[in-house]
């Protein structure tokens, strides 16, 4: 592989998501507003994205869930990769991603899996209604039975891979997949892959379950979306045509009322295999999960909420309500937590975004954004398309509220939705210009 250019992060991410800014006797610019929007997705390829992106955060299959946790705190990641020695593991959904040695091509590293908070909070919930696993705590408002979490945050990473339906499978993107085909992968709930900067595979241009190379990148939903904002005057019409228009929204939302106690939301979650619920100004639900639409949105809970909480906090904090939780996660970024930027300079998997609060989540070290006011990030029916990309990717949040005047929660897009209506557009962009070129 040529040798990479050693650039800054800022600069790396402008030349992958604008490109090198070359453009000979301008042939490639009017070639790309010949070929539309399908046609400048699937001239770019995934591995520009990839190349901006630096290491991966990964932890070895013997470190502790514990362990784990720590690692998503201090890299503020929702995933971390699980390496292994090679030849001792099969990967998460049969998959065999292995990191091999630049010089001899040996194998070295094992990927067999990613675990995500959503795993860790399966886990924890599977404890709940174990008496082995319980206790009784005393958190003010009664007693309340907690999880063993020393026992249950003791075991070894890879037990827990595949807690989540997103973890099932471990997936890998050829370098030369084209954005179209990536956002089909992601449009259909794959949140991340592996991306290898060069790979021994020949014409793959989809997701696979078998790659060896020397380097991984990971690129997420969030990447893609950037792209788009990036690239939204090549983009055409698509950006400027309504939430509502394009189908973009489910207007299904579960929610957990305010004072709903952590340890029920997420068993709740775990049971639905939700990562992230708004939190509503109503009366707690019997069954905990309520449906949101009609009610006033006043925050959100999420994996990545329990993420942010240390581990030696997390036994007395599951007691508590997703609102006083969410206080004491914002009090501990505010007075102690550091970026894994700030350290090692590893890479976030995905940008740490679901919070869907408007602050810096992707590791920037800024301590003053951290200490600001957080607003929710919402959108409305009638929301352009490009509205909703812009908020997403400045606020680093996966999913935007749908809402209606009165602050009254209608519905919800998420990246996924945004990555499905692109493509779609594009395609059918795509066949109405075929279409006239066979009238022709």
């Amino acid at each position: 592989m040529a040798q990479l250019r050693a650039l800054g992060d800022e600069q790396r991410q402008q030349e992958a998501m604008h490109g090198d800014g070359r453009d000979q006797d301008g042939g490639d610019s009017n070639k790309k507003a010949r070929a539309g929007l399908c046609g400048v997705l699937r001239e770019r390829k995934v591995v520009e994205l990839a190349r901006a992106k630096r290491r991966l955060v990964e932890v070895p299959y013997t470190a502790t869930l514990a362990h784990a946790a720590n690692a998503l705190l201090a890299g503020r990641v929702s995933a971390v990769t699980v390496a292994a020695p090679p030849g001792h593991w099969i990967g998460a959904g049969g998959s065999m991603i292995v990191e091999s040695d630049p010089a001899t091509g040996a194998a070295r590293k094992h990927y067999i899996g990613m675990v995500n908070m959503l795993d860790i909070l399966t886990h924890i919930a599977e404890a709940g209604h174990d008496d082995d696993d319980a206790s009784a705590v005393e958190d003010g408002g009664g007693e309340q039975p907690v999880v063993d979490l020393d026992r249950r945050m003791s075991v070894p990473v890879s037990s827990v891979i595949g807690h989540s339906l997103e973890g099932l499978t471990l997936w890998t993107l050829h370098p030369n997949t084209s954005m179209l085909d990536c956002m089909e992968t992601f449009s259909k709930g794959v949140h991340r892959a592996l991306v290898p900067l060069e790979s021994s595979a020949e014409n793959v241009v989809a997701v696979e379950l078998v790659e060896s190379a020397p380097v991984y990148r990971m690129v997420t939903q969030m990447d893609v979306v950037r792209f788009l904002r990036a690239h939204g005057a090549e983009l055409g019409g698509v950006l400027s045509r309504t939430v509502r228009d394009l189908g973009a929204a489910s207007e299904a939302v579960l929610a957990v009322a305010s004072r709903t106690k952590v340890i029920e939301a997420v068993r709740t979650m775990r049971a639905a295999s939700l990562t992230a619920v708004p939190v509503v100004d109503a009366p707690v639900d019997a069954h905990i999960l309520q449906d949101g639409r009609g009610k006033k949105v006043v925050e959100t809970f999420s994996a990545t909420d329990l993420r942010d909480c240390p581990v030696a906090q997390l036994r007395s904090w599951l007691g508590t309500t997703v609102t006083e939780f969410k206080k004491k996660v914002a009090e501990y970024r505010r007075d102690g937590s550091k970026p894994l930027d700030a350290v090692t300079g590893a890479q976030a998997t995905d940008d740490g975004g679901d919070t869907n609060t408007a602050v810096d989540a992707a590791g920037s070290g800024d301590e003053e954004k951290l200490t600001q006011p957080r607003e929710m990030v919402t959108c409305s029916f009638e929301s352009t398309l490009g509205e909703v990309i812009e908020k997403a990717a400045a606020s680093h949040v996966h999913r935007l509220w749908v809402v209606d005047d009165e602050g009254m929660l209608r519905g919800v897009v998420s990246l996924t939705d945004v990555l499905r209506v692109v493509r779609e557009a594009a395609l059918g962009e795509d066949r109405e210009m075929q279409h006239i070129v066979v009238l022709e």
